[in-house]
């Protein structure tokens, strides 16, 4: 399948070349050719992984290599680089982070493990189990658990990803025990609280939190549940546990009235039942307009949830969100909410993390105005690998009607263009059905124009 390899130096194109062969494999073979051929083919995504870290460990070398030539200062000479990687895998900064640490590690530290990822002996993931568990350890106990636990093949046998993990850990405490307990000391100080979308507009809210701490909320949610499932409350053990958790976190006596500011986006057709465009949930998502006109009114009508309806006005046709301008060097909040709203994530293609930052586009310092057309929302690990060196951006928005769009532009000189998410778009309406509208929503328009 891959013949073609050989005649020259294995380069960019003959791996576009080789891939395009992909789609012509044989499907008119036997079942046990179906599992070689797999076999085959995870032996092949092996290789590619080893291939992507040496690529990316030589990137690293070879930018700070350059760097350090130019005299940029050590602690600056790897800023973005990780966000290339990230960029050219089509995958979030973290995840660039993620892959450039592993590189190193693996090229570096670990040549065992390395050289039975090209073998397909072992998978992308377990490499990376073997990496993360030998990452709090000296590189001298690293190299010695690559060399005992790889250095053949037959070592790790048919481990199980558990049983994997559990020897390397076992390997570890056997080298320094001490590292270990660093390891766990440090792990505790990571505690956060997080969230993130789940199907059918719900949300998972995870906590990470050390192991006496999350017995003792978990243990304290069910005993409370048990008291109130024996009373006849109607709802499942469950549900009580999850709106027991609400209520202690936010000091309300009713898990349904929460007295949080939720951003919901929403086009007036929509919410006037007239239209079915889906609504945006910062934070969260696009949800269904249905459950978007119930949570609004929803909010209208209860006493312990105040409702605030804030108009942003986008492009009929496009969806483009009207600009501002300011002649402040910082994003005003006005300014930065309308940039938030705009951009919903983190603009960097694939990166979906929360806006941190609101970045000038072309920068101050170089002519750039505080305006939305000159403004983007960025998480905070993209905004800061923007300020590496040798990374550039432009605007390439032509007018007010178009989704607003720029360029982010690699040290090497690739492009990669981002756009904003058009927002949901209003009633177009004609001259009669204008003045056929409710007195207060007739002001809403006349304002706008």
């Amino acid at each position: 399948m891959f013949d073609m390899v050989a005649s020259k130096p294995l380069d960019a194109s003959v791996v576009h070349a080789a891939v395009k062969q992909l789609a012509n494999l044989d499907r008119d073979v036997t079942d046990a050719a179906r599992i070689d051929l797999l076999n085959a083919l995870e032996h092949a995504k092996s290789a590619c992984a080893a291939a992507q870290a040496r690529v990316a460990a030589d990137l690293d070398r070879s930018r700070q290599e350059e760097r350090a030539a130019l005299g940029v200062p050590p602690e600056r000479r790897a800023r973005g680089i990780a966000s290339e990687i990230a960029l050219a895998r089509q995958e979030s900064p973290h995840m660039g982070g993620l892959h450039l640490g592993m590189a190193r590690a693996l090229v570096h530290e670990m040549p065992h493990t390395l050289t039975l990822l090209e073998r397909g002996v072992l998978s992308e993931w377990r490499a990376t189990l073997l990496v993360r568990e030998t990452a709090c350890l000296t590189r001298e106990d690293r190299s010695t658990i690559d060399e005992r636990l790889c250095s053949d093949a037959a070592t790790l046998g048919k481990l199980g990803n558990r049983a994997l993990v559990a020897r390397v850990r076992q390997e570890a405490a056997r080298l320094d025990v001490d590292a270990l307990v660093r390891r766990a000391s440090k792990a505790e100080g990571d505690r956060r609280v997080t969230s993130r979308p789940a199907p059918d507009t719900m949300a998972y809210l995870t906590a990470l939190l050390s192991v006496k701490q999350a017995v003792a909320v978990q243990a304290a949610l069910g005993r409370d549940a048990d008291a109130i499932l024996a009373q006849g409350d109607p709802r499942s053990r469950s549900q009580i546990m999850a709106d027991l958790l609400v209520e202690r976190a936010t000091g309300i006596s009713s898990a349904d009235g929460v007295p949080v500011t939720v951003n919901l986006v929403i086009s007036d057709r929509a919410l006037f039942e007239q239209g079915d465009d889906a609504a945006y949930v910062h934070g969260y998502g696009p949800i269904p307009a249905g459950l978007a006109r119930l949570w609004a009114k929803g909010a209208v009508t209860d006493d312990e949830v105040l409702a605030e309806l804030r108009r942003v006005y986008a492009n009929p046709s496009t969806g483009a969100l009207t600009a501002m301008e300011s002649k402040s060097r910082c994003f005003p909040k006005a300014l930065a909410r309308l940039i938030d709203t705009r951009d919903r994530t983190c603009r960097t293609p694939w990166c979906d993390a929360p806006i941190r930052h609101r970045d000038h586009i072309t920068a101050v310092a170089e002519g750039g105005p505080t305006t939305a057309d000159n403004g983007a929302g960025l998480c905070e690990r993209c905004n800061y690998a923007k300020e590496g060196e040798g990374w550039n951006a432009a605007t390439t928005t032509a007018d007010e009607a178009e989704l607003h769009s720029y360029e982010i532009i690699t040290p090497t000189g690739h492009r990669f263009r981002t756009e904003a998410p058009p927002l949901p778009k209003p009633m177009p309406l004609s001259p009669f059905e204008v003045y056929s509208l409710p007195e207060s929503i007739l002001l809403e328009y006349v304002e706008a124009a």
